[in-house]
């Protein structure tokens, strides 16, 4: 149960990068008897398959994906001994990646 609350938060939190409604406002306010409806935005999203920047619409998977290409690297001389100092390298995000630390935050439990 856990795993849904925890992947129904990341789903909301990265709403614009998916094909998910955006429009909040009138979730609020419609009748919930009848059955929801997409928003015009939501719309082109799902047609077009792109963003309003011209990159593709993720779904879950494919966003993970894309994300599971940031790494740390932990890098040491290849002579050195096992005590030699050693750094971190970590790979540059893109423009998509940068924001998922950005609506993490805005998480609320």
């Amino acid at each position: 149960m856990l795993a849904y609350y925890v992947e129904w938060h990341m789903r909301d939190a990265r709403r614009e990068l998916m094909s998910a409604d955006e429009d909040q406002v009138s979730k609020l306010t419609r009748d919930p008897m009848t059955p929801a409806k997409r928003s015009d935005a939501a719309m082109k999203k799902v047609a077009s398959r792109n963003l309003d920047d011209g990159t593709p619409v993720h779904s879950l998977q494919t966003l993970m994906r894309e994300m599971q290409t940031i790494v740390r690297n932990t890098c040491r001389t290849s002579k050195g001994a096992q005590d030699a100092p050693k750094f971190d390298l970590i790979t540059i995000p893109t423009q998509k990646q940068k924001k998922a630390p950005e609506s993490i935050g805005l998480i609320k439990l």
